[in-house]
């Protein structure tokens, strides 16, 4: 919504480090954490940023925090020291399809437990990604209904901030989404905002594109039909490369067109910017030389940016393509080369 075999004659501590990269890979290929801190993530010894800092919940289990451990155990002091840059920091829960009111107990109870907030996605709206590598989604509106009926008991009074469908208002607007299914996903999203706004202490922000896709103009009455104005705001360059400058200014944009209303971006992946090499449809997927971006805080300075986050995980993967395995599988090759920048 990576990777490469080592040569033949590679020296020993570099197929040691290879081989330490491989074990981890199909070791948290598709985990998911309850994050509980007694994982697999243990030995990595992360710990919560002061909350002054950061007021977002660390995940101690996370594939980051996994893969650490796997490289310091491998005696690959190094590359588990460039890997702890992604690991200490909070990133997005996305909550998957399966168990959904569990999965949301479990990362709030986990944050509430650290007095820290869950950040956790929301991406499961039916026909999701029009066909491409994120495809799928829930089955219909029943169940979409059902998953976010889930997870709103899963967060209960809780802290909680919800990044509200990636791309599905986009979709809404590039033509991708057939035009029989457009009113169902306003109605979904509708729903989604309504009754996650109405938590005692969650914020939801509606996702609205990256500075690359198109001009405000195209989106503002989508968001509006979607359910901006009852969201607490909306999020921009989820999964993306734009730069923070970009971002905030195509953000600055669209809120002047619906109300005012504050956004979150993006940072996890945009310290180098977007890739501007190759096919133009293909740029956004694992491309190389990318770097992370600002780490995750609530100080940016400016009252209409509510927050800088990690939506995407940093080192996830995007898509099978570039070397990388199926979307949201953990690539431990793409997350050193982004720590390194």
């Amino acid at each position: 919504m990576y990777g490469s075999k080592p040569a033949g004659n590679m020296s020993r501590r570099r197929a040691a480090s290879a081989a330490a990269l491989g074990a981890a890979a199909l070791l948290l290929a598709g985990c998911s954490s309850s994050g509980d801190g007694d994982g697999k993530g243990a030995g990595a010894g992360i710990t919560q940023q002061p909350r002054e800092a950061d007021p977002f919940w660390v995940n101690p289990d996370g594939t980051a925090a996994e893969q650490v451990a796997s490289l310091t155990e491998a005696g690959e002091k190094d590359q588990a020291a460039q890997l702890r840059k992604i690991a200490q920091q909070p990133t997005g829960e996305w909550i998957s399809p399966e168990n959904p009111e569990e999965q949301a107990r479990g990362f709030t109870e986990a944050a509430d437990e650290a007095d820290r907030t869950a950040l956790l996605v929301l991406y499961n709206i039916p026909h999701r990604d029009c066909g491409q590598y994120s495809q799928g989604g829930a089955a219909d509106g029943d169940a979409y209904r059902s998953f976010v009926d889930g997870v709103a008991k899963g967060i209960g009074d809780r802290a909680a901030t919800v990044v509200l469908e990636p791309d599905a208002v986009l979709h809404l607007v590039d033509g991708c989404t057939p035009q029989e299914f457009h009113e169902e996903r306003y109605d979904l999203l509708n729903g989604a905002v309504d009754k996650l706004t109405a938590l005692k202490n969650t914020k939801v922000y509606l996702d609205a594109g990256n500075a690359g896709w198109g001009h405000p103009d195209q989106i503002f009455d989508p968001l509006k039909r979607a359910g901006i104005d009852r969201a607490d705001g909306f999020a921009v360059n989820v999964s993306n490369f734009y730069t923070t400058e970009e971002s905030v200014a195509y953000g600055k944009q669209l809120s002047a067109k619906v109300g005012g209303k504050p956004f979150v971006v993006d940072t996890s992946r945009n310290g180098n910017g977007p890739y501007t090499e190759g096919a133009p449809d293909e740029r956004w997927c694992n491309p190389p030389g990318r770097a992370l971006g600002e780490t995750p805080t609530t100080k940016t300075a400016d009252p209409l940016v509510d927050a800088y986050l990690w939506v995407k995980r940093p080192g996830e993967s995007d898509g099978e393509c570039k070397g990388g395995p199926k979307a949201g599988e953990w690539y431990p090759e793409y997350a050193l080369e982004l720590a390194r920048g």
